[in-house]
């Protein structure tokens, strides 16, 4: 009997050792974060006919995607986006409330990720002054490495500097971005390293670039077949330097000396194959997802489809013709990571930064509500009114990504009471034209919204960094910069928060989902994989619907 139970207790143990040892091989060798910057979601529907089967459609008929996942605060731009996707929160906690932003403290507008501390890496500009200090919450990709003992790589590539450094997070062991104008190759900071690893010194010195933008941009298939987009000569459109008009094909090797020679390429759909070029240089130069009981993650981010929407708008053959050749550069990517990971091996997802709005000088052309936003003119709006109301018209001291700072010194120079002089403008300035609400930080600090454009204002409030009154435009409204030609986004409506999410590979269920999800719940559904903890000032929530039990 006392062997029986002996043995049964010897089974019982083994069995245990077995499970945790599958538990433990299941976790992924490589996690591949893929963000394309101004993705709508209904991109993935629209040129659905043009995509092959190994790309998008790769990852929606194996992997889970929730359609109706939405960005939940505002400002929706590059930035902010890829920090609440890594940090699983908004910007009223990761501290990154834009690209660019007023500082109250030093007076002065400043890039998110600039840092003087530190030095370019790869050539001698200043392109490389950069790190992620400026965001105050951990990532899924620092907890990755916290949890493993700092063992493992994670390496963070875009051609946008923004975009490379803040996915990888604070411990990163590397980020690269492109640099452009006379350079035309990738480089990195000394926050990271002090000379570029061999693998990217060879990687630049296959110039690769220069094979990119020696040939013309033509569609990739009959122009005729774009029955997706509107009139290829149209008037909604900016056009390069040295264009007459905005049409097929783009004459590249001719235009480059007048677009600022190798920044060129951030503007064309080589970039994004030059962009996967460079991560499949990275996977083996980096011996990622080699290893038997680590995990190691690739964040990369497709920039240049924010370049194009930016120039020809969400409706243009160009974007089309985009998203067609970014889907065959995704089936390349996902076919490598196949033969040098293994299948079943990695996991990825998939996401935008932000979506975008129609052009509004189209929308306007069909009479649909849309217009444009001066903030030189409002700002002289604001000055006569402070003027009338105050006597003095230095009451605002900057207004920038549609908020206004106040004049701290000046108001109570005047003995004035701060809050009551921001309540007392945001009463006036709703009256302006395109201005649908105006809110003080006061509302922001003293009451909860729950739903809505001002819960997502809200999110997007950082008591110590933002402005003293903050403003949203009515639908459609950009700024009037863009000249009535190309397009933008910022805002809380659908238009811009309305972007894919889909996971796939190792740990993921197949399917889709309709139930309304965020992008903040990228990070603790990705820890919850990974059976690590969560980024420090996660908000978001497990998606328990794409994960396998």
């Amino acid at each position: 009997m006392k062997k029986n139970i002996f043995l049964l207790f010897s089974f019982f143990i083994l069995s245990l050792g077995c499970k945790s040892q599958s538990i433990k091989s299941q976790k992924p060798k490589l996690v591949v974060g893929i963000v394309v910057d101004q993705m709508r979601y209904d991109y993935l529907i629209r040129f659905a006919n043009k995509y092959g089967n190994d790309g998008f459609k790769r990852l929606l008929n194996q992997g889970f995607s929730l359609e109706n996942a939405h960005i939940n605060y505002i400002p929706t731009y590059t930035a902010v986006g890829h920090a609440s996707i890594y940090t699983g929160t908004t910007p009223t906690n990761h501290g990154i409330i834009s690209n660019n932003w007023y500082d109250k403290y030093l007076q002065k507008t400043i890039y998110v990720v600039d840092d003087a501390n530190y030095k370019t890496v790869g050539n001698n500009s200043d392109g490389g002054k950069k790190s992620p200090y400026r965001m105050f919450t951990t990532t899924i990709t620092d907890q990755l490495h916290l949890a493993q003992n700092m063992r493992g790589k994670t390496i963070g590539i875009a051609i946008k500097d923004r975009s490379s450094i803040l996915p990888a997070g604070h411990t990163a062991n590397a980020a690269y971005w492109y640099d452009g104008g006379k350079q035309g190759t990738w480089i990195s900071s000394t926050y990271y390293m002090n000379t570029l690893p061999k693998w990217v010194q060879d990687f630049n010195s296959l110039g690769k670039a220069d094979e990119y933008l020696s040939k013309p941009w033509t569609t990739l298939y009959d122009i005729a077949t774009y029955t997706e987009s509107i009139a290829d000569d149209n008037h909604f459109e900016k056009t390069f330097k040295g264009e007459e008009k905005p049409v097929f094909p783009h004459n590249i090797p001719k235009l480059r000396k007048k677009n600022k020679n190798y920044s060129l390429l951030k503007s064309i759909p080589g970039g994004n194959s030059f962009t996967v070029d460079f991560a499949k240089a990275a996977i083996i130069g980096e011996h990622l997802g080699q290893s038997t009981d680590v995990t190691d993650f690739l964040a990369i981010s497709f920039s240049s489809t924010d370049y194009i929407g930016h120039a020809y708008g969400v409706a243009s053959k160009e974007i089309e013709d985009t998203y067609i050749r970014l889907d065959k550069d995704l089936a390349h990517l996902f076919q490598f990571l196949d033969t040098k990971i293994g299948t079943g091996n990695y996991t990825i997802f998939l996401t935008a930064d932000h979506a975008a709005v129609q052009v509004p000088s189209y929308l306007k052309s069909l009479k649909i509500p849309a217009s444009y936003f001066s903030t030189k003119k409002f700002r002289k709006f604001v000055n006569e009114f402070t003027l009338k109301q105050y006597n003095s018209d230095e009451i605002v001291e900057n207004i920038s990504n549609y908020q206004i700072f106040l004049n701290k010194e000046k108001i109570a120079s005047l003995h004035l009471n701060q809050n009551d002089v921001a309540q007392t403008i945001a009463d006036e300035v709703i009256h302006y034209k395109n201005i649908y609400k105006a809110v003080t930080a006061r509302t922001l600090q003293t009451t909860t919204f729950t739903t809505g454009v001002l819960n997502y204002l809200q999110n997007g409030y950082n008591q110590k960094l933002s402005g003293d009154v903050l403003l949203v435009t009515n639908p459609s409204v950009i700024s009037s910069l863009y000249t009535k030609k190309g397009t933008a986004h910022g805002t809380a409506y659908s238009y811009d928060t309305h972007i894919p999410i889909i996971f796939y590979g190792n740990g993921i269920k197949k399917g889709s989902s309709k139930k309304k999800y965020n992008v903040i719940d990228i990070a603790p559904t990705i820890a919850n994989l990974l059976q690590i903890e969560f980024p420090n000032g996660t908000t978001g929530v497990i998606i328990n619907e794409v994960l396998k039990k």
